[in-house]
């Protein structure tokens, strides 16, 4: 927090790529992803959110704040996000990689990925 109490957010993101390489970064979102699937559908749901917000420090959001998550990274509106979905709202979601590095990352890595 800075000196006025709000909230300061540093986006890591792009400086990860650059230190591991952009395979190894989204093989590290890949298994970010395992830990919140539900296993048994292998897609983050609702239920296997709610399950693991404690994992993400977010487990005093309201039931709405975790569908409004899933509806933001939710493509093919099924209610849930797969693997693919998840990097792609991980990466949309951070702001240095809206400067170049996320069309680099999107297009080369994530294609190749999947």
């Amino acid at each position: 927090m800075d000196e006025k109490n709000d909230v300061v957010f540093e986006d890591y993101f792009p400086s990860m790529v650059e230190r591991i390489g952009a395979d190894r970064f989204i093989a590290e979102l890949c298994q970010g992803f395992c830990l919140l699937m539900d296993h048994a559908k292998g897609l983050i749901t609702f239920e296997s959110l709610k399950r693991s917000a404690s994992l993400l420090g977010v487990h005093d959001l309201e039931d709405d704040d975790l569908f409004c998550m899933l509806k933001e990274g939710d493509l093919d509106g099924d209610g849930a996000l797969s693997q693919r979905e998840f990097c792609v709202l991980m990466c949309t979601l951070s702001f240095g990689f809206m400067n170049g590095s996320r069309k680099l990352l999107l297009e080369e890595t994530i294609s190749n990925v999947f």
